[in-house]
């Protein structure tokens, strides 16, 4: 996560962008994404999308040293990590392989985790309640899904999730199209 500004800088310059060109293209301001060029500022998820989708790669671009050319993900190669300022944590399940679309992975919500942010996006995420349950908001209507229930949505309406226990939530996530 510390050299994500890094390798942003480094792949503008590289399709010969300038920041103003970058602006236009995620809809961030030349101010917010020199700031996190410089490591001025962190960036949110659904900012580090926006980037990624103009620079026309993945997330994972940005969280991977070496990318994994296995189809076969082992325990030991799943590592957690977090977004800067998100109380979630993630595991990446995929293998990595051109034009891949499934992403799945574990999401880990804290006990009491309240909703942090509001998502809307392309594509399409289904979760499975592994251990706990969440409250998901989807169009403004409430899910309750407790463990071993699922919740299937269009990712384009506007949705949320948080956990209402005192316990960790973790569930099974498979989204498209792939964002890390």
């Amino acid at each position: 996560m510390d050299d994500i500004h890094k390798k942003i800088k480094e792949i503008r310059l590289e399709q010969g962008l300038t920041l103003k060109d970058l602006s236009e293209k995620t809809s961030l301001s030349v101010s917010f994404l020199s700031q996190i060029e410089r490591g001025a500022s962190s960036v949110a998820i659904t900012s580090l999308k926006k980037i990624a989708d103009a620079f026309g790669v993945t997330m994972t671009f940005f969280f991977e040293e070496q990318v994994n050319s296995n189809y076969h993900v082992k325990s030991e190669q799943q590592r957690p990590f977090q977004v800067e300022g998100s109380a979630t944590s993630f595991v990446r399940l995929g293998g990595e392989f051109p034009k891949r679309s499934l992403e799945p992975m574990i999401v880990k919500l804290a006990p009491n985790q309240k909703k942090e942010q509001t998502f809307s996006h392309p594509g399409e995420e289904f979760y499975y309640v592994l251990k706990g349950a969440a409250l998901f908001e989807i169009a403004g209507e409430e899910y309750f899904v407790r463990q071993g229930e699922s919740i299937h949505f269009p990712s384009h309406i506007e949705h949320e999730y948080e956990n209402p226990l005192s316990e960790e939530t973790m569930l099974l996530c498979v989204l498209t199209p792939v964002i890390f």
